[in-house]
Protein backbone atom coordinates (compact mmCIF):
# COMPACT_ATOMS: atom_id res chain seq x y z
CA UNK A 1 0.00 0.00 0.00
CA UNK A 2 2.89 2.52 -1.00
CA UNK A 3 2.22 6.07 -1.82
CA UNK A 4 0.73 6.65 -5.16
CA UNK A 5 -1.56 9.27 -7.20
CA UNK A 6 -3.31 9.68 -10.18
CA UNK A 7 -2.56 13.20 -10.06
CA UNK A 8 0.88 14.63 -11.09
CA UNK A 9 3.36 15.26 -7.91
CA UNK A 10 3.39 19.11 -6.50
CA UNK A 11 6.58 21.06 -7.14
CA UNK A 12 8.98 21.69 -4.12
CA UNK A 13 6.65 20.00 -1.31
CA UNK A 14 8.52 21.47 1.50
CA UNK A 15 9.18 18.25 3.23
CA UNK A 16 13.06 18.92 3.84
CA UNK A 17 12.29 19.25 8.27
CA UNK A 18 9.01 17.73 8.68
CA UNK A 19 8.38 15.84 11.79
CA UNK A 20 8.58 11.96 11.21
CA UNK A 21 5.19 10.18 10.69
CA UNK A 22 3.86 7.12 12.56
CA UNK A 23 1.43 5.39 11.25
CA UNK A 24 -0.56 4.19 14.88
CA UNK A 25 -2.70 1.37 15.04
CA UNK A 26 -5.16 1.04 18.40
CA UNK A 27 -8.70 1.52 20.04
CA UNK A 28 -9.92 4.86 21.70
CA UNK A 29 -9.87 5.33 25.22
CA UNK A 30 -12.32 7.98 26.43
CA UNK A 31 -10.53 8.51 29.95
CA UNK A 32 -7.48 9.28 27.86
CA UNK A 33 -5.09 7.22 30.23
CA UNK A 34 -4.44 4.92 27.31
CA UNK A 35 -5.28 3.89 23.51
CA UNK A 36 -5.02 6.33 21.00
CA UNK A 37 -4.47 9.45 23.23
CA UNK A 38 -1.78 8.17 25.15
CA UNK A 39 -0.37 7.44 21.48
CA UNK A 40 -0.84 10.52 20.31
CA UNK A 41 0.72 12.66 22.74
CA UNK A 42 3.79 10.55 23.24
CA UNK A 43 5.04 10.83 19.68
CA UNK A 44 4.10 14.51 20.06
CA UNK A 45 5.96 14.55 22.73
CA UNK A 46 9.09 13.44 21.53
CA UNK A 47 8.94 15.00 18.44
CA UNK A 48 6.77 12.84 15.61
CA UNK A 49 3.56 13.42 14.05
CA UNK A 50 1.34 10.76 14.21
CA UNK A 51 -1.39 9.15 12.31
CA UNK A 52 -3.96 7.42 14.55
CA UNK A 53 -5.97 4.74 12.78
CA UNK A 54 -8.70 3.49 14.93
CA UNK A 55 -9.72 0.21 15.31
CA UNK A 56 -12.65 0.33 18.18
CA UNK A 57 -13.56 1.71 21.78
CA UNK A 58 -13.28 1.16 24.67
CA UNK A 59 -16.27 1.83 27.16
CA UNK A 60 -13.77 2.43 30.61
CA UNK A 61 -13.00 4.71 32.85
CA UNK A 62 -9.51 5.04 34.99
CA UNK A 63 -10.47 2.16 37.07
CA UNK A 64 -11.87 -0.68 34.58
CA UNK A 65 -12.19 -1.53 30.93
CA UNK A 66 -16.25 -2.54 30.64
CA UNK A 67 -16.05 -3.31 27.62
CA UNK A 68 -14.40 -3.21 24.05
CA UNK A 69 -16.46 -1.95 20.49
CA UNK A 70 -14.32 -3.16 17.55
CA UNK A 71 -14.92 -0.96 13.90
CA UNK A 72 -15.08 -3.60 11.21
CA UNK A 73 -11.69 -4.37 9.27
CA UNK A 74 -13.11 -2.82 5.98
CA UNK A 75 -13.36 0.53 8.21
CA UNK A 76 -9.98 0.17 9.89
CA UNK A 77 -8.28 -0.69 6.29
CA UNK A 78 -10.06 2.28 4.57
CA UNK A 79 -8.37 4.54 7.05
CA UNK A 80 -4.91 3.19 6.64
CA UNK A 81 -5.57 3.22 2.85
CA UNK A 82 -6.30 6.94 2.45
CA UNK A 83 -3.27 8.30 5.05
CA UNK A 84 -1.05 5.72 3.11
CA UNK A 85 -1.47 6.82 0.32
CA UNK A 86 -0.81 10.37 0.80
CA UNK A 87 1.68 10.75 3.65
CA UNK A 88 5.27 8.60 3.71
CA UNK A 89 5.64 7.01 6.73
CA UNK A 90 8.47 6.20 9.24
CA UNK A 91 7.47 3.54 11.96
CA UNK A 92 4.27 1.41 12.52
CA UNK A 93 2.95 1.11 16.08
CA UNK A 94 0.54 -1.22 17.14
CA UNK A 95 -1.12 -1.46 19.77
CA UNK A 96 -4.87 -3.49 20.91
CA UNK A 97 -6.89 -3.69 17.34
CA UNK A 98 -9.40 -6.19 19.02
CA UNK A 99 -9.79 -9.06 16.41
CA UNK A 100 -7.25 -10.93 14.74
CA UNK A 101 -8.68 -9.76 11.34
CA UNK A 102 -7.19 -6.57 12.18
CA UNK A 103 -3.93 -7.89 13.03
CA UNK A 104 -4.11 -9.47 9.67
CA UNK A 105 -4.51 -6.16 7.97
CA UNK A 106 -1.65 -4.81 10.15
CA UNK A 107 0.54 -8.09 8.88
CA UNK A 108 -0.31 -7.10 5.25
CA UNK A 109 0.69 -3.61 5.75
CA UNK A 110 4.06 -3.86 7.62
CA UNK A 111 4.86 -6.44 4.89
CA UNK A 112 4.65 -3.77 2.11
CA UNK A 113 7.33 -1.60 4.17
CA UNK A 114 9.34 -3.80 5.19
CA UNK A 115 12.46 -1.13 6.28
CA UNK A 116 9.60 0.61 8.47
CA UNK A 117 10.27 -0.52 12.07
CA UNK A 118 7.18 -2.12 13.36
CA UNK A 119 7.01 -1.38 17.11
CA UNK A 120 3.98 -4.18 18.71
CA UNK A 121 2.68 -3.83 22.04
CA UNK A 122 1.53 -6.69 23.88
CA UNK A 123 -1.23 -4.99 26.49
CA UNK A 124 -2.69 -6.86 29.94
CA UNK A 125 -5.71 -8.69 28.57
CA UNK A 126 -6.98 -9.95 31.71
CA UNK A 127 -10.35 -7.94 31.51
CA UNK A 128 -11.74 -9.44 28.23
CA UNK A 129 -13.04 -13.09 28.37
CA UNK A 130 -10.26 -15.96 27.85
CA UNK A 131 -11.56 -16.95 24.12
CA UNK A 132 -10.67 -13.92 22.98
CA UNK A 133 -7.53 -13.41 24.61
CA UNK A 134 -6.43 -16.73 23.12
CA UNK A 135 -7.24 -16.32 19.98
CA UNK A 136 -5.98 -12.72 19.88
CA UNK A 137 -2.60 -14.29 21.20
CA UNK A 138 -2.29 -17.11 18.76
CA UNK A 139 -2.76 -14.05 15.78
CA UNK A 140 -0.47 -11.83 17.14
CA UNK A 141 2.49 -14.92 17.67
CA UNK A 142 1.68 -16.05 13.82
CA UNK A 143 0.91 -12.31 11.82
CA UNK A 144 2.64 -9.62 13.66
CA UNK A 145 5.74 -11.41 15.70
CA UNK A 146 6.97 -12.19 12.15
CA UNK A 147 6.98 -8.84 11.33
CA UNK A 148 8.27 -7.22 14.50
CA UNK A 149 11.09 -4.84 15.12
CA UNK A 150 10.77 -4.48 18.82
CA UNK A 151 7.96 -6.65 20.93
CA UNK A 152 6.77 -4.60 23.84
CA UNK A 153 5.13 -5.70 27.13
CA UNK A 154 5.33 -6.12 30.89
CA UNK A 155 6.92 -8.80 32.36
CA UNK A 156 3.81 -10.80 33.97
CA UNK A 157 1.96 -10.16 30.12
CA UNK A 158 4.72 -11.42 28.48
CA UNK A 159 5.72 -14.31 30.99
CA UNK A 160 2.03 -15.18 30.73
CA UNK A 161 1.88 -15.13 27.08
CA UNK A 162 5.31 -16.53 25.50
CA UNK A 163 5.77 -18.98 28.70
CA UNK A 164 2.66 -20.34 30.44
CA UNK A 165 4.45 -23.98 31.28
CA UNK A 166 7.81 -21.67 32.69
CA UNK A 167 8.28 -24.49 35.44
CA UNK A 168 11.71 -23.39 37.43
CA UNK A 169 11.45 -21.84 40.58
CA UNK A 170 13.60 -18.59 39.16
CA UNK A 171 11.20 -15.99 36.90
CA UNK A 172 11.76 -15.94 33.01
CA UNK A 173 14.23 -12.85 32.37
CA UNK A 174 14.05 -10.59 29.78
CA UNK A 175 15.93 -12.35 27.58
CA UNK A 176 14.06 -15.98 28.07
CA UNK A 177 11.20 -13.55 26.95
CA UNK A 178 13.36 -12.29 24.29
CA UNK A 179 14.19 -16.12 23.19
CA UNK A 180 11.12 -17.17 23.30
CA UNK A 181 9.27 -13.99 21.00
CA UNK A 182 12.83 -14.60 18.89
CA UNK A 183 11.56 -18.29 18.01
CA UNK A 184 8.07 -16.53 16.67
CA UNK A 185 9.85 -13.98 14.70
CA UNK A 186 10.29 -11.06 16.60
CA UNK A 187 13.82 -9.35 16.39
CA UNK A 188 13.83 -7.52 19.98
CA UNK A 189 11.83 -7.57 23.36
CA UNK A 190 11.03 -4.11 25.53
CA UNK A 191 10.05 -6.07 29.26
CA UNK A 192 9.10 -3.61 31.70
CA UNK A 193 8.23 -4.08 35.58
CA UNK A 194 11.09 -6.41 36.03
CA UNK A 195 11.35 -6.46 39.87
CA UNK A 196 14.18 -5.81 41.31
CA UNK A 197 15.97 -7.07 45.17
CA UNK A 198 15.72 -3.18 45.99
CA UNK A 199 12.10 -3.24 45.42
CA UNK A 200 12.77 -1.12 42.61
CA UNK A 201 11.82 -2.42 39.03
CA UNK A 202 14.02 -2.87 35.29
CA UNK A 203 12.92 -2.32 31.98
CA UNK A 204 15.04 -4.20 29.60
CA UNK A 205 15.98 -4.56 25.86
CA UNK A 206 16.93 -7.31 24.64
CA UNK A 207 17.48 -9.95 21.93
CA UNK A 208 17.30 -14.05 21.85
CA UNK A 209 21.19 -14.25 22.18
CA UNK A 210 22.35 -10.80 24.05
CA UNK A 211 20.74 -8.00 26.70
CA UNK A 212 21.26 -4.82 24.21
CA UNK A 213 20.37 -2.51 27.46
CA UNK A 214 18.74 -1.79 30.35
CA UNK A 215 17.81 0.26 33.08
CA UNK A 216 16.79 0.48 36.45
CA UNK A 217 14.07 2.61 38.15
CA UNK A 218 12.32 3.15 41.53
CA UNK A 219 9.30 2.15 42.28
CA UNK A 220 6.41 5.00 42.06
CA UNK A 221 3.47 4.21 44.46
CA UNK A 222 0.23 4.19 43.26
CA UNK A 223 -1.15 2.19 40.11
CA UNK A 224 -1.29 3.36 36.52
CA UNK A 225 -3.14 2.62 32.99
CA UNK A 226 -1.70 3.94 29.67
CA UNK A 227 2.46 3.43 30.56
CA UNK A 228 2.38 0.35 28.10
CA UNK A 229 1.11 2.39 25.42
CA UNK A 230 2.80 5.77 26.24
CA UNK A 231 6.17 3.89 26.19
CA UNK A 232 5.90 2.09 22.79
CA UNK A 233 4.86 5.02 21.21
CA UNK A 234 7.68 6.90 22.23
CA UNK A 235 10.00 4.25 21.12
CA UNK A 236 8.20 4.12 17.48
CA UNK A 237 9.00 7.87 17.36
CA UNK A 238 12.25 7.74 18.31
CA UNK A 239 12.81 5.00 15.73
CA UNK A 240 10.78 6.99 13.25
CA UNK A 241 13.39 9.83 13.57
CA UNK A 242 16.16 8.37 13.49
CA UNK A 243 17.66 7.19 16.85
CA UNK A 244 18.95 4.10 16.61
CA UNK A 245 17.75 0.99 18.99
CA UNK A 246 19.49 1.20 21.86
CA UNK A 247 19.37 5.07 22.18
CA UNK A 248 15.66 4.80 21.42
CA UNK A 249 15.21 2.72 24.25
CA UNK A 250 17.17 4.74 27.04
CA UNK A 251 15.37 8.32 25.65
CA UNK A 252 11.70 6.40 25.62
CA UNK A 253 12.63 4.42 29.47
CA UNK A 254 12.89 7.83 30.41
CA UNK A 255 10.80 9.67 29.36
CA UNK A 256 7.80 6.97 30.94
CA UNK A 257 9.35 7.46 34.27
CA UNK A 258 9.18 11.24 34.01
CA UNK A 259 5.69 10.72 32.87
CA UNK A 260 4.79 8.52 35.78
CA UNK A 261 6.69 10.71 37.90
CA UNK A 262 4.46 13.62 37.05
CA UNK A 263 0.98 11.40 36.87
CA UNK A 264 -2.34 12.38 38.02
CA UNK A 265 -5.66 11.23 38.83
CA UNK A 266 -8.28 12.71 37.10
CA UNK A 267 -10.91 10.24 38.35
CA UNK A 268 -11.93 8.22 41.21
CA UNK A 269 -9.32 5.57 39.60
CA UNK A 270 -5.88 4.74 38.74
CA UNK A 271 -2.73 7.22 37.92
CA UNK A 272 -2.62 9.17 34.31
CA UNK A 273 0.99 9.37 33.06
CA UNK A 274 1.52 12.64 32.41
CA UNK A 275 2.63 12.64 29.21
CA UNK A 276 2.96 16.77 28.60
CA UNK A 277 5.13 16.97 31.93
CA UNK A 278 7.77 19.07 30.29
CA UNK A 279 4.80 22.12 29.31
CA UNK A 280 3.71 22.32 32.93
CA UNK A 281 4.38 25.66 34.17
CA UNK A 282 7.03 25.86 36.67
CA UNK A 283 6.25 26.91 40.17
CA UNK A 284 8.31 28.57 42.78
CA UNK A 285 9.47 24.90 44.26
CA UNK A 286 10.60 24.07 40.65
CA UNK A 287 13.12 26.48 40.67
CA UNK A 288 15.99 23.96 41.79
CA UNK A 289 15.07 21.76 39.21
CA UNK A 290 17.43 21.88 35.78
CA UNK A 291 15.56 23.81 33.30
CA UNK A 292 15.68 20.42 30.81
CA UNK A 293 13.14 18.69 33.39
CA UNK A 294 10.46 20.79 31.29
CA UNK A 295 11.95 20.39 28.04
CA UNK A 296 10.74 18.07 25.52
CA UNK A 297 12.76 14.65 24.82
CA UNK A 298 15.05 15.25 21.69
CA UNK A 299 15.56 12.79 19.55
CA UNK A 300 18.60 14.25 18.21
CA UNK A 301 19.68 16.37 21.30
CA UNK A 302 20.94 15.14 24.79
CA UNK A 303 19.55 12.04 26.88
CA UNK A 304 17.19 12.95 29.72
CA UNK A 305 17.80 10.13 32.03
CA UNK A 306 17.34 12.28 35.39
CA UNK A 307 14.31 11.56 37.27
CA UNK A 308 12.15 13.37 39.84
CA UNK A 309 12.54 10.32 42.21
Amino acid sequence: MPPHSDEPPIDDPQTEGNPACVLVFNVNDPCGAGGLAADIGAIASVGAHALPIMAGVYARDTAHIFDMYALDVEAVSEQARAVLEDIEIQAIKLGFVGAPDKLGLVAGISADYPDVPLVAHMPDLSWWNEADIDAYHEAFAELILPQTTVLTGSHSTLWRWLLPNWSTQRPPGARDLAVAAGQLGASATLVTGIPTPESGYENTLAEPFTILASEQFKRIDGAFCGSGDTLSAALAALLASGCELTEAFSEAVSYLDRCLAGGFRPGMGQTVPDRLFWAQPVSPADHAVPDHSLTPPNPQGSSFHDTHH
